[in-house]
């Protein structure tokens, strides 16, 4: 209570700082691609997926060769691919469909070539701060150009190399250093931002996926989840970007719920859907069929009541069913959200009673615990009251040992 919540809350925030920021970032370097392109910037498009960006771009009349090729490359891969043609792909395609259409050109006019080739590199840069030139600024000398750019540069562009770069051009004599920076300095200070983001990003991805992986070893509940963090952590950042997003942490938390003495050995908790949905202990193994294991893995979650300290089980095979329980008498059922069944869905980790693994109270009935009696589970204490309710075997029979999950 003292630490654990403030520390998930921390996560959770950070998670979310994290996530919006990669939103605005990707909303941006779209923006990007559009002006470099000279595809005009709209929020319907600034709101696409990644991949369905790429296709609007492709169908573009403004779109050439080149850029089409890219594109169609990309979306034949990964969202990382997705990712990098927005980023820097788009941008690299036009400038090679602007050479070819030059290389043609040149042979022709060779000044006109050389004056699209001007304009082509002024408009490229200017797409770098994310400005659209009008044709007063394609005018401008090289230094008066570059003095424009600093100029109308967005806020954010000013702690960048990009920005650095431009001051450190136009603060030049040497006409020869201005042409630099607008046809290939501003290329390169933009690739050493983007990788920096991209650094940081990573950094900041491996930082909170160690969060993750120290809040999940405290509770103990979640082996699993720190065995993921750590082969992600021990990969690269994009295994880790990947172990971050909400759906794989959400895999990650699978579970399966053995008893804590290894007895009966290779038998697990599980749920019947025959048996209306009555959980019970059953022999299963990593041969057994798909369902059955699945029927076995249960993902452990922060508990529907809120309780400090405490879990609910959802049923790896059917969202939104969790393990409760019914006049004493465990079962997976569907959540109704009410208060009372998000009470009897939660579970609050003790130490093991036997002396290992973990015991379940129940938040909805105190002093009962989660125990196996002669194969079934119940919320069971030793008061003699109901014939599972026996002193006999009850700190055994209530001790778990959380493992591998049988269906990851």
């Amino acid at each position: 209570i003292v630490t654990g919540i403030h520390e998930a809350y921390a996560v959770d925030k950070q998670r979310e700082k994290d996530k919006a920021d990669a939103e605005r970032a990707a909303r941006l370097a779209k923006s990007q691609a559009l002006i470099a392109l000279g595809i005009p910037n709209s929020p319907d498009l600034l709101d696409l997926g990644d991949d369905n960006f790429i296709r609007a771009v492709m169908r573009h009349e403004a779109a050439g060769p080149e850029v089409r090729s890219a594109a169609a490359t990309a979306l034949a891969g990964d969202p990382a691919r997705w990712q990098e043609f927005i980023a820097n792909g788009a941008r690299e395609a036009h400038q090679r469909d602007i050479a070819n259409e030059l290389k043609e050109l040149e042979e022709k006019d060779r000044a006109e070539a050389e004056r699209r080739k001007e304009l082509a590199a002024r408009t490229n840069a200017a797409a770098l701060f994310r400005i659209t030139p009008s044709e007063a600024m394609l005018a401008l000398s090289d230094d008066n150009f570059i003095r424009e750019l600093l100029r109308v540069a967005p806020a954010d562009a000013k702690g960048s190399e990009l920005y650095a770069a431009a001051q450190r051009a136009v603060l030049s004599p040497d006409p020869a250093v201005w042409k630099q920076y607008i046809h290939t300095g501003a290329e390169e200070a933009y690739k050493k931002d983007d990788e920096a983001r991209r650094k940081q990003i990573a950094d900041a991805n491996r930082r909170l996926a160690l969060q993750v992986q120290a809040a999940a070893e405290k509770t103990g509940v979640n082996p699993h989840l720190v065995a993921t963090a750590k082969k992600a952590l021990a990969g690269t950042d994009e295994d880790v970007a990947t172990f971050l997003k909400a759906d794989s942490q959400y895999r990650a938390k699978r579970q399966s719920f053995q008893p804590a003495s290894g007895k009966p050995a290779g038998f697990y908790i599980r749920q019947s859907a025959p048996d209306a949905g009555e959980a019970f202990l059953a022999p299963l193994s990593t041969a057994s069929k798909q369902t059955d294991r699945e029927d076995g893995t249960w993902v452990v979650l922060p508990a529907l009541d809120g309780k400090p300290g405490c879990y609910s089980f959802e049923s790896s095979r059917k969202a939104g069913h969790y393990l409760t329980h019914k006049d004493l008498r465990v079962r997976m059922a569907a959540s109704d959200n009410s208060t009372q069944f998000r009470k009897d869905a939660t579970w609050c980790a003790k130490k093991g009673l036997s002396g290992s693994g973990i015991s379940f109270e129940s938040s909805a009935q105190p002093g009962r615990y989660l125990r196996e009696y002669y194969g079934d589970l119940y919320v069971a204490n030793k008061t003699a009251k109901n014939r599972f309710d026996v002193e006999k075997d009850f700190a055994q029979d209530a001790s778990w040992k959380i493992v591998t999950p049988l269906a990851r």
